[in-house]
Formats: structure tokens, C-alpha cells, sequence
């Protein structure tokens, strides 16, 4: 039997993990973002509740309902791109989100610094501590 997780447990997980999280329900609702100390773009928590399209610059809303609806329609299994900030490449993906029967709950926005993750050569195995 699986183990029941907390909800601090669940959000100390996410803010944890070395990317950023932020969730927009079936009505394209901000529900839920991770806190982790480094985030990429900053949130504060008067952006839960608000529409998605608030979030971005009104110039760019028709890309983001474009990228929302192809996400709700099963046109798109994932929408990703890269942009270069302060010196650094960031990786933003957004995945559909579905619950256990199929049907699109909302989308999930990870958004990650890859600058070092390009820089990657060979390998490193585990015990090959400096």
C-alpha cells in the first residue's frame, strides 16, 4: 500500500526539485506554484486566482490561449521553447494535465535553467565525488 503524503510534504517536494512549477486549472486559473528560493520568474501569492492571461503582457495573450487551447484539444502533447535572460538559457515547458479517466484538468508550466546542463561532457558517476 502506498504511502499517503501530506500536502507540506508534497510542497516541500516541489519546492525542492530544480525547476519551477506553476499550475492553471481547466478554467485557466493560476491554482499553485513552487516557492523554491531561486525562482526564474518570480510569483507572489496574488497571482493564485487570477487568469493566466493576466500574467502575460497583453501582446503575447494570443499566444498564450493558443498554447492553452492546443494543450485542452490533445493537439499538442507539450509546448516548449527557450528564451536567454540575464545571461542564461531557460527552458519553459507546458504539459497538459489530466486526471486518472483522461480529461484535461490543466496545465502545468516548468520552467528550468539549462545554461549548465549544456555544459555537461562525459560522465559523472555517483561516487566520483570532488
Amino acid at each position: 500500500m502506498l504511502e499517503t503524503l501530506s500536502i507540506e510534504t508534497l510542497e516541500a517536494i516541489f519546492d525542492t526539485l530544480p525547476v519551477d512549477l506553476t499550475f492553471v486549472n481547466g478554467t485557466d486559473t493560476v491554482r499553485y506554484y513552487s516557492r523554491g528560493e531561486e525562482r526564474i520568474f518570480r510569483r507572489t501569492p496574488a497571482v493564485i486566482g487570477r487568469k493566466v492571461q493576466q500574467c502575460h503582457p497583453q501582446q503575447s495573450v494570443h499566444k498564450v490561449n493558443q498554447v492553452v487551447s492546443d494543450l485542452k484539444s490533445g493537439k499538442r502533447k507539450v509546448a516548449e521553447f527557450w528564451i536567454e535572460l540575464k545571461g542564461r538559457r531557460i527552458y519553459i515547458r507546458y504539459f497538459p494535465v489530466k486526471d486518472k479517466k483522461g480529461k484535461y484538468i490543466g496545465v502545468l508550466e516548468v520552467t528550468q535553467d539549462i545554461t549548465d546542463l549544456q555544459k555537461i561532457k562525459g560522465e559523472k558517476r555517483l561516487l566520483d565525488m570532488e
